[in-house]
């Protein structure tokens, strides 16, 4: 509960938790934001002109990041916890300035004054952001946060991680070079590069303190913008976006995360969103080049990384990762006006710090994701138990559209299923039924209905294009949420090609009668 007490600008604030739930859980408020990591070296597997990278941030903006990141840190060292995780994906980037987020492996500092590890034999934390003495399994102190500070800076002035990455001998290679090597400051510009490696001096009593690295940063000037132009547009068309959003994306097809978690480097390449996602626990990507990570917000991983517990070369018993799990949904609702959205910003996301999946529950943007699409109520029987297809006779949709179609897709709780009913009908009619089904990370199922109307009348073979989708019943009601239009195009193989409108996200469908 020393988490509650963590306050001040430049965190997100704990807003509540329950430790001793069968999964316990931390809920913070939601910031919106892009991770550092999806600053500085945008999404993981996308082509460098699409992944939404800046790349290393100018030497004005380090300092004001460095700056906020020392007060954030005064925050949480006052509320008497260690952070122990402090990284790129773990700090958001605002217009008004950095956010640290992510308390899941914090600690009290008296729970770590004698030097105890988070369970025998096994350290917490992400590798590539360690301090020398967690490496080591020795005593750890705030000044093991100002050594991760240190790591984050270096990073977001170069690009780079400042003892490398797993990639280059493993996990145990990192961690030597993190306690017994320099750190490499290539591309950190002259002005930061003391400070930067003062903070990463291997010797705890060696390293500065909140105070002085606020002394040696400067303040930030707030009549100026802290980050370059360009990004600050960017950043302020992503919460434009959120204030007209209204589902929650699934998590468990932004795969490209990693990230790094996959909060964040740990992703596989991004798949499309598929439409009529339920939105249900499932776990984010984890670092690249890694084990599984810490997740962050919608926003891409930090660099390959793995951020789950680490263990030490030495054999110990493994400790079950840290996760994270976002709160439902509310009820599907009317879309709201920009400025009442406004007020409900501060959306909390839930993160679940005990064994089992991670979740992340996140406002509908440009983010990677699968579309959630939901079917309306007192509609025609919605699913593989439907009626099947229709007789051709009147109606606007083309015969080679009616019948049933089945689909899939993977994830990391397991397969999950969708099965389409297309049936003949006017404009305005309720011609599409959906079945959608499929494991959660909790150890039980979803099971949602949705339906939609035709949108308008197609010409000749399609493609047939469909109004938004609402939920007809749902269990858990909380994974269902309505979708947008979609548009059905039938392929030359006989397949059928569900695609939302505006996204191009898709999900193909197999004839199944």
């Amino acid at each position: 509960h020393a988490a509650h007490r963590v306050g001040g600008a430049w965190t997100a604030p704990v807003l509540d938790s329950d430790t001793e739930a069968p999964v316990p859980w931390v809920a913070t408020g939601y910031v919106a934001g892009p991770s550092l990591q999806r600053v500085v070296s945008g999404r993981p597997g996308a082509p460098v002109t699409a992944s939404g990278a800046y790349g290393p941030l100018p030497a004005r903006s380090v300092r004001f990041l460095g700056s906020g990141l020392a007060h954030a840190l005064q925050h949480i060292h006052g509320a008497g916890l260690i952070h122990r995780d402090l990284k790129p994906s773990n700090v958001l980037m605002t217009i008004d300035g950095p956010r640290v987020i992510d308390f899941g492996i914090a600690r009290a500092l008296e729970s770590v004054a004698d030097g105890d590890l988070t369970r025998t034999g096994v350290l917490v934390g992400s590798p590539g952001f360690m301090a020398p003495e967690q490496v080591r399994g020795e005593r750890v102190t705030t000044a093991c946060d100002v050594f991760c500070l240190g790591s984050v800076l270096a990073y977001a002035a170069s690009g780079r991680l400042p003892f490398g990455t797993a990639d280059s001998g493993g996990v145990h290679s990192l961690m030597f070079r993190i306690a017994q090597e320099d750190p490499d400051l290539t591309g950190v510009p002259a002005e930061l590069a003391d400070v930067v490696r003062d903070c990463l001096a291997k010797d705890p009593a060696a390293r500065p303190g909140t105070d002085e690295i606020l002394a040696r940063l400067g303040e930030a000037d707030a009549d100026e913008p802290w980050l370059p132009a360009t990004l600050l547009a960017q950043l302020g068309r992503q919460a434009v976006g959120l204030l007209d959003a209204e589902d929650p994306e699934e998590p468990e097809d932004r795969e490209d995360r990693e990230e790094p978690d996959g909060p964040g480097g740990q992703r596989s390449p991004q798949g499309p969103r598929r439409p009529e996602e339920p939105q249900r626990p499932e776990a984010p990507a984890a670092s690249p080049a890694g084990p599984p990570t810490l997740a962050s917000p919608p926003w891409p991983p930090t660099p390959a990384q793995p951020t789950h517990p680490t263990q030490p070369a030495y054999p110990s018993a493994p400790i079950p990762p840290v996760h994270f799990a976002p709160t439902p949904p509310p009820p599907a609702r009317e879309r709201r006006s920009a400025g009442a959205t406004a007020a409900l910003i501060a959306v909390a996301v839930v993160v679940a710090i005990g064994a089992g999946g991670s979740v992340y529950a996140f406002m509908k943007g440009d983010g990677p994701g699968t579309t959630v699409s939901p079917g309306p109520s007192g509609s025609t029987d919605a699913g593989s138990g439907g009626t099947g297809q229709q007789g051709s006779g009147e109606g606007a949709v083309p015969e080679g559209f009616l019948g049933t179609w089945s689909g899939s897709i993977p994830g990391q709780q397991g397969t999950s299923t969708r099965t389409l009913t297309i049936r003949q009908g006017d404009v305005g009619d309720q011609v599409l039924a959906l079945t959608a089904e499929g494991p959660l990370a909790s150890g039980s199922s979803y099971h949602c209905e949705f339906s939609a109307p035709l949108a308008d009348s197609p010409a000749g073979d399609g493609p047939v294009r469909i109004g938004p989708s609402t939920v007809s019943s749902g269990s858990p009601a909380s994974s269902c949420s309505p979708g947008k239009p979609t548009e059905l195009t039938l392929l030359p193989d006989g397949t059928l090609r569900r695609t939302t409108t505006g996204t191009g996200e898709s999900l193909i469908y197999t004839k199944a009668d």
